[in-house]
């Protein structure tokens, strides 16, 4: 039995066993009583009873070892200029010093900060200190609207807010300050203290006495100690947005959390310490959460906090300057980042001008990678290109293709297989497991793994209806896939994106996959619109690559062809429809459920994490010449 299929065995057979050994690689103040806490299925626990420290295994055991002079975190910022690094002794003291300062501020064990920064070293400060406190942090994307960040104020009630002046959006200033101002004068809860950072592009206006500049107060302030917390205390609680419009805090506690990410740094990535692993995301998302900042570090390894995008500061060569730049060994990105350097780039030109010797692996996740783009980025990279699937909720990834352990075959278009810990089966709309090939719900076997949200932020009730009532026993994921003969799960769309059309069940992620091997199409969105006779139709969207000169209708036809020549006529497929750019998340998830709203002129508003609202124009002109929406 290979090293793979006995951890995946022992993760199920004896989870106490396996999680229990995992956890001997983080420090404990005092061990726990039971490794899975079952009394309260279905709302399992780790490691009940034991007490530790996130910023202590982070940080501080990694100086006592000896490796102070380690590089932990290299600040990338090409929107400034800058590149910084801090050894782990350095931030280590930035961490207990600005900790110190917060503690002044009246922050201590179990009370709440939310962090609204854009990806700057003191945002990490900021987190790393609060778990240092033992309080709860919750990261805001920089940038938000005030009404976005309001919400989450009034939801998780915090003592502080730290803040500041301003981000960088390519060569666009965006002044943070009067976004603040304006969601703590709307907030019901009245927030007692900011700290505000204040950047040399942007000066903030400060409120006398509840605004507190960033260089004065870490200046002033005596280090703090860690501070022992239970493993079931939350780390920190990261909003998703609800289809109520209700904020879902997701919950990630401290024990299991930990554990589990400095497992699949070896496991998953096959990253050593020391070495250099970048997570091309931002701190405002689950993987900026798991694999900018707590991961890497508790795992010893240096770590990459970038300003930046990979097209456009400055060109398409960015990341490639980066990997080489730094040594990194393993890069983390969404899939939407490399297609649009596919569409810039497509003869990686860029590419050929950087070192990458000591670069091993490119990870995708955040939205399904299409097998075009996996081959691209094969063809071009030469080395392990893999697409993983995990979730916010999850914190990690449910399936991949754990390179530490064991590298698999890759197959285009799946995660590859579930990771230790995590059992998915397909199930039916009547709860029966789907047979192999057949499309169903993506669900997971509880109890998840350590590192999984244990609950919402105080609304458990919630986090029942949400995950785990569908289907009772399992975790419902929200995607639709399937599992092959293999055990290779792949992972169509989500499960809204599964359309009916006239009594047949098909994936608009299948379709997608179809349209994307179009030579002239460097990425596409397939959404499911009303339509009176048939119950929904399948309309394609899709965005050229740079230079492509040929007339679009020809382009749009050709797409049609593929489509009933590689799915056939029963996907009804009769619309493709060119456009400059897909509305997308800030982490490049493609907004297709806002896009179907605009298609069936139903009232939609606009998502709060959106890139850029007015692509949603677009769009809605787009589907008008068309013919499918009123709106």
């Amino acid at each position: 039995m290979g090293a793979y299929a006995e951890a995946c065995r022992r993760a199920l057979a004896d989870p106490e066993g396996f999680w229990g050994d995992a956890a001997a690689a983080i420090d404990w103040d005092r061990p726990w009583d039971r490794v899975l806490d079952d009394s309260n299925a279905p709302l399992y626990r780790w490691f009940a009873g034991g007490r530790l420290n996130t910023c202590h295994n982070a940080l501080d055991r990694h100086v006592a070892a000896g490796h102070g002079d380690r590089v932990a975190l290299i600040y990338d910022s090409p929107v400034t200029g800058t590149v910084q690094r801090f050894t782990y002794a350095a931030l280590t003291d930035r961490v207990a010093r600005f900790a110190g300062a917060m503690r002044a501020l009246g922050v201590g064990p179990g009370d709440r900060v939310v962090i609204y920064m854009p990806m700057v070293p003191e945002a990490v400060v900021a987190m790393l200190a609060c778990a240092r406190l033992g309080a709860v942090h919750s990261v805001v994307f920089g940038g938000f609207a005030a009404p976005e960040l309001a919400s989450r104020i009034d939801d998780c009630t915090p003592k502080l807010v730290v803040s500041a002046s301003c981000g960088i959006e390519v060569a666009r200033v965006i002044a943070y300050k009067p976004l603040l101002d304006a969601a703590l004068d709307l907030a019901r809860h009245k927030v007692p203290a900011t700290v505000i950072l204040q950047r040399p592009q942007c000066a903030a206006a400060m409120q006398l006495g509840r605004d507190h500049d960033w260089t004065e107060v870490e200046k002033a302030a005596a280090p703090a100690a860690c501070v022992p917390v239970a493993a079931t205390d939350p780390l920190y609680i990261l909003y998703t947005s609800g289809t109520t419009g209700q904020p879902k805090g997701i919950v990630r506690d401290n024990g299991g959390h930990a554990v589990a990410l400095a497992w699949t740094m070896g496991a998953v990535y096959g990253v050593k310490p020391g070495e250099v692993y970048w997570a091309a995301s931002d701190i405002g998302w689950a993987v900026g959460h798991s694999y900018i900042v707590y991961a890497p570090l508790l795992a010893g390894c240096t770590t990459v906090l970038y300003e930046g995008k990979p097209v456009g500061t400055p060109d398409a060569g960015a990341f490639w300057r980066v990997v080489a730049q730094h040594g990194v060994s393993v890069l983390f990105t969404a899939p939407t980042a490399f297609r649009a350097i596919k569409r810039e780039d497509f003869e990686g030109r860029h590419l050929a001008q950087h070192d990458l010797s000591r670069f091993r692996a490119l990870f995708l996740a955040g939205e399904r990678c299409d097998p075009d783009t996996l081959a691209w980025a094969e063809g071009l990279l030469h080395r392990p290109v893999i697409d993983h699937w995990w979730q916010t909720e999850t914190g990690w990834a449910i399936c991949a293709d754990p390179l530490g352990l064991e590298a698999m075959p890759v197959k285009p278009g799946s995660p590859t297989r579930p990771m230790p810990g995590w059992d998915v089966r397909v199930l039916g709309p009547d709860g029966a497991e789907m047979p192999p090939g057949e499309i169903g719900v993506l669900v997971c076997r509880l109890p998840m793994p350590p590192g999984a949200a244990p609950t919402l932020w105080q609304a458990e009730a919630r986090f029942r209806s949400a995950y785990l009532e569908a289907y009772p026993g399992f975790y419902t994921t929200g995607d639709a896939g399937m599992i092959d003969e293999d055990g290779y799960v792949f992972v169509m769309s989500r499960v809204d994106d599964v359309i009916n059309v006239a009594g047949h069940r098909l994936s608009t992620g299948q379709i997608e996959e179809v349209l994307a091997g179009h030579p002239d199409v460097a990425e596409c969105a397939v959404i499911g619109a009303a339509d009176e006779v048939k119950g929904q139709v399948p309309l394609g969207f899709l965005v050229l690559k740079a230079g492509v000169t040929r007339p679009h209708e020809t382009i749009a036809a050709e797409a049609v062809q593929r489509v009933r020549d590689q799915i056939g006529p029963i996907a009804v497929f009769k619309t493709a429809m060119i456009v400059d750019r897909l509305p997308k998340t800030r982490s490049g998830k493609i907004l297709r459920a806002t896009m179907v709203r605009i298609a069936d002129s139903v009232p939609y508003t606009t998502p709060a994490t959106i890139d850029d609202p007015a692509i949603l124009d677009e769009i809605r002109v787009t589907l008008q010449r068309s013919g499918y929406s009123r709106g």
